[in-house]
């Protein structure tokens, strides 16, 4: 039995699963970049001071 694809319920499609279509991989995937997937938590939110890390620099 075909799972149903998770954005639409259409049975997912072998070249895009679990999704049905290139369409559906690109909804989640813009829900997931939007931050729309969060698990729920009680922590403040983190706050970086200084800017960018890691050896980048600030200029453009």
């Amino acid at each position: 039995m075909t799972k149903a694809c998770p954005i639409c319920a259409k049975p997912a499609h072998e070249t895009h699963r679990p999704f049905c279509s290139q369409r559906c991989a690109n909804v989640d995937l813009s829900r997931w970049l939007g931050g729309n997937y969060r698990i729920p938590t009680d922590e403040a939110p983190t706050v970086y001071e200084g800017g960018l890390s890691d050896g980048e620099d600030d200029q453009v």
